[in-house]
């Protein structure tokens, strides 16, 4: 078991400012949407359709796979302490906690001690 512990954040950008993290994860502009189906619009990352949907975009996979390396390559350095990630979409439903849930799950299978909160997960959809 590793000692460090990873904090994982999901948040819109459309909600608030992105909380403090050594790391933050931008999906807005490189990953489908799943606000753009009305379909899914009002799903969130609790429901399987969202998360299938977001897991099934190109990229995805491996770019959690690049951010628990970057966790990993934090946790080599000489300065120990809880490694805070955040990950962001524009309204924090879909894409950004299923990432978030993602590399929770890998980190976890890692050995970390990981914990993940949705700040904007409960929010209503934004109107755009």
């Amino acid at each position: 078991m590793k000692t460090t512990t990873v904090e994982i954040t999901s948040f819109g950008y459309l909600h608030d400012a992105p909380p403090a993290a050594h790391l933050t994860v931008d999906l807005r502009h490189h990953f489908r949407d799943p606000h753009v189906s009305p379909d899914l619009r009002y799903m969130t990352a609790g429901d399987e359709p969202v998360r299938v949907a977001v897991l099934a975009t190109p990229g995805i996979r491996q770019l959690v796979d690049a951010i628990a390396a970057a966790v990993e390559a934090f946790a080599a350095g000489p300065s120990a302490g809880t490694i805070a990630v955040a990950t962001g979409c524009a309204g924090g439903r879909h894409r950004a906690p299923t990432f978030a849930q993602a590399l929770a799950d890998m980190l976890t299978a890692a050995g970390y001690t990981v914990t993940v909160r949705h700040r904007d997960l409960g929010k209503p959809v934004v109107q755009r």
